[in-house]
């Protein structure tokens, strides 16, 4: 059963095909999951979508880290649909697999890439602390700068509102998928 109504594009306020118009002609190309919840209220709907416009798609952190980030959050929150969305999006973005098994088992990976390992300690530590301690701050400092901390602040407090919006939704995963993520 879906909570939140998904808004019908033929029967919407003007304000909520404002929005629905934005983000179809965007990169997303369609409006769906988050989205199409959170469309009952069309300024939270546009306010979202431009906070994710700009970290997936204006962005400086390149794709594996920014995917790894999303999937440490969707992992945190056991948010399947978000998963679902962005396994293969990190899997073209350059996550090893391995990487990607061993969060879904919740287990800490073994990383090549020192990059890679700084953040997923940093969201790793952030979701589960509610915090970074100097030890981890310093690391990721040394390694993605002050911008790049912002950004990893920045995706996981967004990516945590969608993952919220899709659970609180129940946005179900298309008909014949398998829930990628166990409780």
């Amino acid at each position: 059963m879906s909570r939140l109504s998904s808004c019908d594009p033929d029967n919407m306020t003007p304000a909520q095909k404002a929005v629905y118009d934005k983000i179809a002609s965007g990169p997303r190309g369609s409006v769906r999951g988050p989205f199409a919840k959170l469309l009952v209220n069309p300024a939270v709907a546009d306010g979202v979508q431009a906070m994710g416009a700009t970290l997936r798609f204006g962005g400086t952190l390149p794709a594996n880290l920014r995917e790894l980030a999303i999937l440490v959050t969707a992992r945190h929150w056991t948010s399947q649909y978000e998963w679902y969305a962005h396994a293969p999006i990190a899997l073209e973005g350059g996550l090893a697999e391995s990487i990607m098994e061993a969060i879904k088992q919740r287990r800490r990976p073994s990383f090549v890439d020192p990059n890679e390992a700084v953040v997923y300690e940093f969201c790793n530590e952030l979701h589960e602390k509610r915090d970074i301690s100097d030890e981890t701050y310093d690391w990721a400092l040394e390694n993605l700068g002050e911008s790049g901390i912002a950004e990893l602040i920045g995706l996981c407090g967004h990516y945590t509102l969608i993952s919220m919006t899709l659970n609180v939704g129940q946005v179900e995963l298309p008909e014949g998928e398998e829930l990628p993520l166990k409780p």
